[in-house]
C-alpha cells in the first residue's frame, strides 16, 4: 500500500498535469470533458443505488419468506 502512495502525484506535479491537459485539449474542450465526466459519475452512482435497491428488495423478500415459514411452524406446533 505504501508503494502505491509513492507513485501518486504531489502538489506541483498536479500543476504540470493540468498544464499538459490544457495544452492537449485546449481551453474550449475542457468544460465539455468535465461535463462528460460528471455525467459518467452521476450515471455510475445511479447504477450503484439501483443495485443496492435490488439487493435490499431481495433481502426483504427472503426475510419475509423466512418469517412466514417460522410462523407456519409455530402454529403447527401449537396444534
Amino acid at each position: 500500500m505504501t508503494q502505491l502512495l509513492l507513485f501518486m502525484p504531489s502538489g506541483s506535479e498536479w500543476i504540470y498535469i493540468l498544464l499538459i491537459v490544457l495544452l492537449v485539449f485546449g481551453g474550449k474542450k475542457i468544460p465539455e470533458l468535465a461535463r462528460g465526466l460528471g455525467k459518467g459519475v452521476k450515471s455510475f452512482k445511479e447504477g450503484i443505488n439501483e443495485a443496492k435497491e435490488e439487493i435490499n428488495k431481495a433481502k426483504d423478500e427472503v426475510e419475509k419468506t423466512v418469517d412466514d415459514s417460522t410462523k407456519k411452524e409455530e402454529t403447527e406446533e401449537k396444534k
